[in-house]
């Protein structure tokens, strides 16, 4: 076999196989802590295992084909890479479960990798906005799309650069479940949600008007199409993060003993 093919061979089924490989590693900690008798909720096993499905589906050969004939496959890629997939795994709270499971030095890396001062700023609700909205921008508003489609290693760049922003974009938001390096306000988060929603639709329109992305030639109508799984399917993926964080920050005041008539009112006093 040539080099040429084996290349071929790994970029058409090595990434289903890291999902693969990623689904294993999670459940390979959860067997371990069932070993020493601890527990651990299997409703987050099943998000896990659902992100990792999504992210199996997108990046499958026949999809791949399609997302690199097709800018509504490719937008459809995107929308279960970056964002549907990732909420999925964060669900999962991986993190949470290694810190558990693995041996002490390995506790110990991990809790030193999210003290880290980079990580801090990428799983900052804007930090992670700007990787996350700020690189579809670039994509579309500069030649790199049309780049990716002549170059696999590039693609495969974007594709890790979707899930890992998405991951970090939704990590941010949620604030959780795993431990964060910064907890920032509901306000703050939520601030940051609906600005992701804005600056989708802005980016979704402008596909229309100026014919993005740039450098290729699609037929009007495939982009239009395009243009609307990114303004209504962006949507819809944002307007769930949106119920999943106020549904945390809403379990966290019952655990708390608090209600929601303990908000302060503007211009009067707490009691």
């Amino acid at each position: 076999m040539s080099l040429d093919n084996l290349l071929t061979g790994l970029g058409a089924t090595g990434p289903a196989m890291f999902a693969v490989a990623l689904a294993a590693a999670y459940f390979a900690c959860q067997l371990r802590l069932q070993i020493a008798d601890r527990t651990w909720p299997g409703w987050r096993s099943l998000s896990f295992a659902g992100g990792c499905l999504m992210m199996s589906l997108a990046l499958a050969p026949p999809f791949m084909h399609w997302a690199h004939e097709d800018l509504r496959g490719h937008m459809l890629q995107h929308l279960i890479l970056g964002m549907l997939a990732p909420i999925g795994l964060v669900l999962g709270a991986p993190i949470t479960l290694a810190l558990q499971a693995l041996p002490r030095w390995g506790a110990k890396l991990i809790t030193r990798l999210l003290a880290t001062r980079w990580l801090r700023w990428v799983t900052h609700p804007i930090g992670a906005l700007i990787l996350n909205v700020g690189g579809m921008y670039l994509l579309y508003l500069s030649p790199l799309y049309a780049a990716s489609l002549d170059s696999r290693f590039l693609q495969g760049l974007l594709h890790v650069h979707f899930l890992v922003a998405g991951y970090l974009f939704s990590w941010a938001v949620l604030a959780g479940p795993d431990l964060a390096p910064r907890r920032p306000s509901l306000r703050l988060r939520a601030l940051v949600l609906f600005a992701a929603i804005a600056l989708h639709a802005v980016l979704a329109k402008l596909m229309v008007v100026w014919q993005l992305p740039v450098g290729v030639s699609y037929p009007p109508a495939v982009i239009e199409s395009a243009a609307k799984l990114m303004f209504y399917g962006g949507d819809l993926t944002e307007l769930l993060l949106a119920a999943i964080m106020l549904g945390g920050w809403y379990r966290q005041r019952v655990r708390q003993g608090r209600s929601f008539t303990d908000l302060p009112v503007p211009g009067g006093r707490s009691s």
